[in-house]
């Protein structure tokens, strides 16, 4: 082997800052973009903020005159007074007149409730954190049993459901039983089991499975204080009785972004501080710049989208037809992952609702015929055929998918059914089957 040296004159792409920088401000959200000029403002002296004068930014899809108006209003978002679960609990705690040592086990028990409203600490831990008797441990369970809302501070969900049952139906034997030993076959809808081994009659059970449907297996649920997290829309697309439709960037409230002219003397001059300007400068055209091109990727993707998904806008779901990056990028000219980027971490608001950016896109579905079916069409149909089949005789993912290929010429398997029911929240066809009681 012969060592050696050799030139080679080669092509590279090099991310540059600025290169780098734009990337990042394409893929920010409106807000996100309003802190990073505020951001850049900071470090760069020659950056002046100025409000602007008009709220809003509209663009028509055909010239007409919209009177669409969007007013953010703060006050809409100051948070309500809400009652906190632990204190609501901890204040029913005070007014019991209970022994000292026992309170402090109930307010320990309290504070590790989770946010379903169980008891998220087990026995042995109790014990390893609390010098007590298990006597005490269970008197604190039985007085926290007994707060409002019922059910709180149970072990499990036959735990609350059991205690909610034994309060309200103290002498309902049959109910207390079914939800200790049987409530996996009751949710299963093996009621003939449980009514032979219990030898009650259906409807016997039929009445238990009603009863606990009125039960609340979350209790703490209505004390939920987190955090409320509102959605600021970064465009609005709005349309009238003609479907003309109009898009509103929501950039009201960005400001407009000038030089600052009290520099313009040092950038003349030939020294340390003016190339310190002329540097600050170009940051400042770049941060115009990158800005102008952003708005512009936005709207050239909006215009493509309100073009290919005008009957989803105007009808809903069912009408989303398959889009993908790949198609709009072909449309405005720019690459895949430029748009990729552009519609990341974006909110829309139409007059169906508020969606992400990105769910404007979904890919196309295998059919017989020449009609082109998204997999959001395709989840709302087994949403709709769910809702319409016998309830009695529920229908399989198998026959969920024949029936799909049949009426609607959609070819889905029976794996990417069953998918497409757990991603909606619906149950298994043993799950939702209703057991007809004569």
């Amino acid at each position: 082997m012969k060592l050696m040296m050799e030139q080679k004159q080669t092509l590279k792409m090099v991310m540059t800052q600025e290169l780098r920088q734009a990337i990042e401000i394409l893929q920010l959200s409106t807000y996100e973009l309003f802190q990073f000029i505020q951001e850049q403002a900071m470090e760069n002296p020659l950056i002046e903020l100025k409000p602007k004068e008009s709220e809003s930014d509209i663009h028509h899809i055909k010239t007409k005159q919209s009177a669409y108006q969007d007013e953010f209003n703060p006050l809409n978002n100051v948070r309500e007074n809400e009652v906190n679960l632990y204190d609501h609990l901890l204040e029913q705690v005070q007014y019991m007149d209970l022994p000292k040592d026992q309170e402090e086990v109930v307010r320990f028990l309290i504070l590790n409730i989770n946010e379903v409203g169980y008891l998220d600490i087990n026995e042995e831990e109790i014990f390893s954190h609390l010098n007590i008797e298990h006597e005490l441990l269970q008197h604190a369970r039985d007085v926290l049993h007994d707060l409002e809302p019922c059910g709180i501070g149970a072990r499990n969900l036959a735990d609350c459901l059991l205690i909610q049952a034994k309060r309200a139906y103290p002498h309902d034997d049959l109910l207390h039983n079914v939800i200790a030993h049987y409530l996996q076959d009751l949710a299963d809808k093996r009621w003939e089991k449980i009514a032979k081994q219990l030898a009650v009659s259906l409807h016997d059970i039929q009445d238990v499975f009603q009863t606990i449907q009125g039960f609340n297996p979350r209790p703490a649920m209505a004390f939920d204080t987190a955090k409320t997290d509102y959605v600021v829309p970064d465009i609005t697309v709005d349309y009238d009785l003609n479907n003309e439709f109009t898009i509103q960037l929501h950039e009201h409230y960005l400001p407009n972004i000038y030089f600052n002219n009290a520099y313009v003397v040092q950038m003349k001059q030939s020294n340390e501080l003016s190339q310190y300007i002329q540097q600050q400068y170009k940051q400042f055209n770049w941060l115009q710049t990158s800005i102008e091109q952003r708005r512009n990727t936005i709207l050239k993707i909006m215009n493509v989208l309100i073009t290919y998904q005008r009957e989803f806008l105007v009808k809903g779901a069912r009408f989303l037809k398959p889009l993908t990056l790949k198609e709009v990028a072909a449309e405005i000219d720019m690459h895949e992952s430029t748009v990729s980027r552009a519609i990341t971490n974006k909110i829309i608001q139409t007059p169906l609702g508020i969606f992400e950016l990105r769910q404007f896109f979904s890919t196309k579905l295998s059919s017989t015929n020449e009609k082109e079916t998204s997999q959001v069409e395709a989840k709302e149909l087994i949403k709709s055929v769910v809702e319409q089949e016998n309830k009695y005789k529920p229908l399989s993912d198998q026959e969920i998918s024949e029936y799909l290929k049949t009426e609607y010429n959609i070819a889905l398997s029976r794996r990417t059914v069953a998918k497409y029911r757990e991603e909606l929240s619906i149950l298994s066809s043993s799950k939702r089957k209703e057991i007809k009681v004569d």
